[in-house]
């Protein structure tokens, strides 16, 4: 039984990507920072769906130095796939990103994804088989005005993946990023109702994406059926940006 790692597994995106994979037959552990009510729901409602496999819960600020390596002594076996879907987003002009926001983000959406696959990707090699998936972001592809910070990170994490799928390929490793369009979501919260219609006016769909597509992508990519997609970077945005 595949045993998955999902960081930020207590947000829209991370539990839909755990319910999509719990449904496939893995066993997860389930990352949040501080919502561990929420957490501890999925995995209580997880397991009693599927009381064959193990759900466990793991906290750990993965925004700060120290974070991978708290969350990296709570797992009790070795991992077989990472779904890394932490993240934030802090809407500013770029004059006025403070200082402690840049170093957090920039330790949450790069440095601790690079530290924690850097112990978890080895068992990974010596077995010959691993999926990885990171939740990137359009922005990361193109570029957003406000959100220039986000933007660096979420292209630093699609590089990420396509220089680490071509290293770690011959062990037969797949690395792949999804990159979500608007999707509705609580972070879509810092919007005024106005902003979000004027977003979906844009979107040749009409419409946000449901978490649940999202999670479906990442279940299909950390499946056998996507055993030959490797450093791809795929977007999920309705037609928006394509």
């Amino acid at each position: 039984m595949k045993k998955i790692l999902i960081t930020g597994a207590s947000g829209a995106i991370g539990s839909a990507a755990a319910r999509s994979l719990a449904h496939s037959g893995a066993s997860l552990f389930l990352h949040y920072y501080e919502a561990e009510a929420a957490a501890q729901k999925l995995a209580v409602a997880l397991s009693k769906k599927y009381m064959k496999q193990e759900f466990r819960c793991v906290q750990a600020d993965l925004s700060e130095t120290d974070g991978t390596d708290t969350l990296l002594k709570q797992l009790n076996a070795p991992i077989d796939g990472v779904v890394y879907a932490s993240g934030n987003s802090d809407i500013n002009l770029f004059q006025d990103v403070k200082e402690e926001t840049i170093q957090k983000t920039i330790q949450l959406q790069m440095t601790s994804p690079f530290r924690l696959l850097q112990q978890l990707v080895q068992p990974m090699i010596h077995e010959k088989t691993g999926k990885i998936v990171l939740v990137s972001s359009i922005w990361g592809l193109e570029g957003a005005a406000t959100e220039v910070l986000y933007s660096m990170v979420k292209g630093g994490q699609n590089a990420f993946v396509k220089a680490l799928a071509k290293e770690v390929a011959p062990s037969g490793i797949t690395v792949n990023a999804v990159a979500p369009g608007a999707v509705d979501t609580p972070m879509m919260n810092k919007f005024s109702q106005e902003d979000i219609e004027l977003v979906k006016e844009e979107i040749p769909m009409g419409r946000l994406a449901a978490p649940e597509e999202v999670g479906a992508l990442i279940n299909f990519l950390m499946s056998p059926s996507a055993s030959y997609i490797n450093g791809q970077v795929i977007s999920i945005n309705g037609a928006w940006h394509c």
